[in-house]
């Protein structure tokens, strides 16, 4: 049995169904999956690490390694963040993510919203145990849009920026 919709009505219904659908600039795309728990979520401020390079469009601003300090609910610091992408507790223990989703920030001047998957782990200390990692509430960061020319090629420079990392296991 074939259902014959007035066209407006088949207009409103199709409407519908793209309006509930995830967008690409969803910040919910970076959720883990259902089975995952926060270990542990922390702050990190820092400065996104760009190098002015030649590109087939031109010099551009290249997104090189992070340059982070991560801190508790109170301030104190209790890692690092750095190239890899890696974190770093001061338990020694290390976590290195691999990139699954990325969405847009809500924050137009702010770095993207990101779900990592562990890729490898060192150590014994909660990083160990950290499966997936979620980069959200991001400040800053972006690359310039000015100062890399022909005579800035090499130049680096660090864009300020903090954001919310929280790291996941299907262990509590």
């Amino acid at each position: 049995m074939r259902i014959c919709l007035p066209v407006s009505l088949s207009a409103t219904i199709l409407f519908a169904a793209f309006s509930s659908a995830q967008s690409p600039t969803d910040p919910s795309l970076t959720v883990p999956p259902p089975t995952q728990h926060a270990i542990l979520t922390v702050t990190g401020k820092g400065a996104q690490v760009y190098a002015c390079q030649q590109t087939d469009s031109g010099p551009q601003w290249i997104f090189k390694a992070p340059d982070a300090t991560l801190t508790d609910e109170s301030g104190t610091p209790v890692g690092t963040h750095g190239a890899g992408p890696s974190w770093t507790s001061q338990d020694g223990s290390t976590v290195k993510g691999d990139l699954l989703q990325k969405s847009p920030s809500p924050e137009p001047q702010a770095i993207p919203w990101l779900l990592l998957k562990a890729a490898s782990t060192s150590g014994s200390g909660i990083m160990a145990r950290v499966e997936f990692i979620r980069r959200s509430d991001t400040h800053g960061g972006i690359a310039p849009t000015t100062g890399c020319d022909a005579q800035h090629l090499t130049t680096t420079t660090r864009v300020p920026y903090t954001a919310t990392y929280t790291f996941y296991s299907a262990k509590p």
